[in-house]
């Protein structure tokens, strides 16, 4: 038997009826999201060191970048098992394990000797990192209960909103002051108090009792597919066509195999294909997907316009991106006070209006906006960002079964973290594609590209009509 925590909820897997989101469960909250904000942050981070590793390792930059691809790579392999795990350990144990294998590769990322060294260890990290946004989600869901799940949720989701604006700014302040192993050393006082905290406050939620064997043959085709789908997508970037056609021709095709064995097998899949299938959960994943590419893609797009277009330097870049999350905040307090009374379908496709009305300056910056444009702009697409992921989640969350939350968490995760990936890429190949047709007129360039950005958030405004009229109805 599992022992309770101090402070806990008496339940074992449920919060007490009150729907009242109350201290203790903030205090839950703010803990599990630590490893959220580590895992995100640590995704985005080294991107204002690619000079300083460069230099330190004497590596070309395109040996360098494999710091960065690597640690996304590693966090796509990752998520599709996080459900399995905490079925099978327990989701407060999985978590535990999970910033155990960050912090480790975060101290090895640290002593690192060389950029393959750096590289390897950077993959131990994305499998830790990769592991604690789904488990953190889904216990917080379990213990949370089906009452008080959109209103928690609404308050944790804007982390993953804020961490791509934090991750550049937190990096440029660390290398104006220190070496940069505290890149990866900052993790170490975040996570070990995370660890102290967890293991005080947060309950444990018992293991499912229906033990399912590990879908090792869905395990060898969907992370290493994805991998190699996002490397492939990676290669396209980056200009090198034969290793870009091997890659995405080979992902693709085990993506393939793994929906058909997800289909035909009689027993627990990695990630259940038919979840796609049933409403409201096609719909909701298609959002989550659309603004993971939205969220990243613009994230990548900005600071390289600023830094090119503009001359900034990447921490002014990095300022420039604030009211971003400004507005992702101020808009997570609206959806937390909204989320129970108003149909998901209309935060969800307001929430996307908005993007679109924040995206829309950024087709014309051949035409130089001003800076109260581009911040105005950020802090409405920061609004709307915020009005999607919750509720979204909170769909998700209430109308299934307890048990089977770790395994929609590791799906839904799962989409948001390809959608980043795959939009990134694709706009990165856009924008090679533009800046060659565009020669020396680049601001031109970034706003054609940001004309496919649009394109992202009205595939996901189709989608979201598909999401229920009216709120979630309690148990």
């Amino acid at each position: 038997m599992s022992k309770e925590s101090p402070g806990a909820p008496k339940s074992k897997d449920a919060a007490p009826p009150a729907e009242r989101v109350d201290g203790q469960l903030l205090r839950i909250a703010f803990i599990l999201v630590l490893g959220t904000f580590m895992a995100t942050v640590d995704a985005t981070i080294v991107s204002v060191g690619i000079d300083t590793l460069t230099d330190e390792f004497g590596a070309s930059v395109a040996e360098i970048q494999w710091v960065a691809t690597a640690y996304l790579l590693a966090v796509v392999a990752a998520v599709p098992a996080s459900g399995w795990l905490a079925d099978r350990f327990g989701g407060r144990r999985t978590w535990l394990a999970a910033v155990g294998v960050f912090l480790l590769g975060s101290v090895l990322c640290a002593l690192a000797w060389s950029a393959t060294s750096l590289i390897v260890f950077r993959v131990i990290q994305g499998l830790g990192g990769g592991l604690l946004p789904a488990t953190g989600q889904a216990l917080l869901a379990r213990i949370a209960g089906r009452e008080r799940t959109g209103r928690v949720i609404s308050v944790v989701s804007v982390v993953p909103l804020l961490s791509p604006v934090l991750g550049p700014l937190v990096g440029g302040s660390i290398l104006g002051v220190a070496s940069w192993p505290w890149l990866f050393l900052v993790n170490l006082p975040i996570g070990g108090a995370a660890v102290l905290l967890a293991r005080r406050y947060v309950p444990e939620v018992p293991p499912s009792t229906q033990r399912t064997a590990f879908d090792v043959r869905g395990a060898a085709l969907l992370s290493p597919g994805l991998a190699v789908l996002v490397y492939g997508l990676t290669e396209v970037a980056h200009g090198r066509t034969l290793p870009a056609t091997i890659g995405i021709a080979a992902g693709l095709t085990m993506l393939a195999a793994f929906t058909v064995h997800g289909l035909r097998t009689r027993r627990t899949p990695l990630v259940d294909p038919r979840l796609f299938a049933r409403p409201p959960f096609g719909a909701a994943a298609l959002a989550l997907l659309v603004l993971g590419a939205s969220v990243f893609g613009t994230m990548f797009l900005l600071p390289l316009y600023f830094q090119t277009g503009r001359g900034l330097s990447a921490w002014e870049a990095g300022l420039l991106l604030a009211p971003q999350g400004l507005g992702a905040a101020a808009g997570s307090v609206l959806v937390n006070r909204t989320i129970d009374k108003v149909a998901p379908r209309t935060l969800v496709v307001t929430g996307i209006v908005l993007i679109l009305a924040g995206t829309a300056p950024f087709t014309q910056l051949g035409h130089q906006p001003s800076d109260f444009v581009i911040t105005a702009a950020l802090a409405v697409r920061g609004v709307g960002m915020a009005m999607i992921g919750a509720p979204v989640m909170n769909i998700v969350y209430s109308r299934i079964e307890p048990a089977h939350i770790p395994r929609a968490a590791g799906a839904l995760n799962l989409l948001n973290t390809v959608g980043g990936s795959v939009g990134t890429a694709a706009l990165a190949v856009v924008l090679d594609n533009r800046l060659a047709a565009r020669g020396p007129d680049i601001s031109w360039a970034f706003a054609d590209t940001f004309w496919w950005v649009l394109g992202f958030c009205l595939f996901a405004a189709a989608g979201a009509t598909r999401l229920p009229r009216t709120h979630v109805r309690k148990p």
